[in-house]
Formats: C-alpha cells, structure tokens, sequence
C-alpha cells in the first residue's frame, strides 16, 4: 500500500513499477511476473515538480481526423487523478503482454479510504 499524499510522481511511479514487476525479492524473472498488488490511495494529492501541473498535457486520439484531444494536468487531477499515477506506472513497464498482466495488480483510490481491507496490505516503505 503506497500513500500518495506528498509523493513526488516520478519517484513514487519507479518504486511502485519495481513491485508490480516483482525487483524487490530474490526470484525476480524479467520474462515472469512475479510481482505483489500495489493499492496507492490519495492520488489527487501526488506531488509534481515545476510547472508540469499547468504545462504537462496528456493527449488523446479518436482515430479522426482532428480528433485529438489535449488535457492539462491540473484538469486530469480535477476529472481523474487516477489516471495521472497509472499513466506514469504504465510507461515503466514493459510493453508486451506481460506489461498489460502486470498493470492489472495496480489499485488506485483518489481519495484515503481503500476498499481493499481485507487484503490486509501493507504500507511499501
């Protein structure tokens, strides 16, 4: 369990990408996923450096043409701040099936309260 509030994005992603691939225990397999769940609660409370929360834009692609749609940060943290930690978790994974198995164990709340209790997780250090 990875509490947000006061991370910075980057950081918090690395180490949160490093479980999800399992680099943390003595059977780690780069073709196996041997990695644990990872619950972040408080996400719209992650920290960013900069000025990345009014110039930083995430786009998005209909398929169209001219149908790009381009979000600011700070409007993703009003709408879905969800998104901002699992887009920064997804980039560090791989990309190929065994990325998209691993991104599934990635549990996201915005706000403090998880229901994910009796799992009884523990907090990452």
């Amino acid at each position: 369990m990875v509490d947000a509030a006061e991370e910075t994005l980057g950081r918090m992603a690395v180490k949160i990408a490093n479980v999800l691939r399992g680099r943390h225990k003595a059977t780690f397999t780069p073709h196996a996923d041997t990695g644990d769940f990872v619950v972040v609660v408080n996400a719209e409370k992650v920290k960013v450096t900069g000025k990345k929360n009014s110039d930083k834009r995430y786009m998005f692609y209909s398929g169209w043409m001219g149908g790009d749609k381009h979000i600011t940060m700070s409007d993703m943290r009003d709408k879905k701040p969800e998104f901002i930690i699992e887009h920064a978790v997804k980039g560090m994974l791989p990309r190929n099936r065994l990325g998209r198995q691993m991104i599934k164990k990635l549990k996201i709340v915005a706000g403090p309260e998880h229901p994910y209790e009796a799992q009884q997780p523990k907090p990452l250090a």
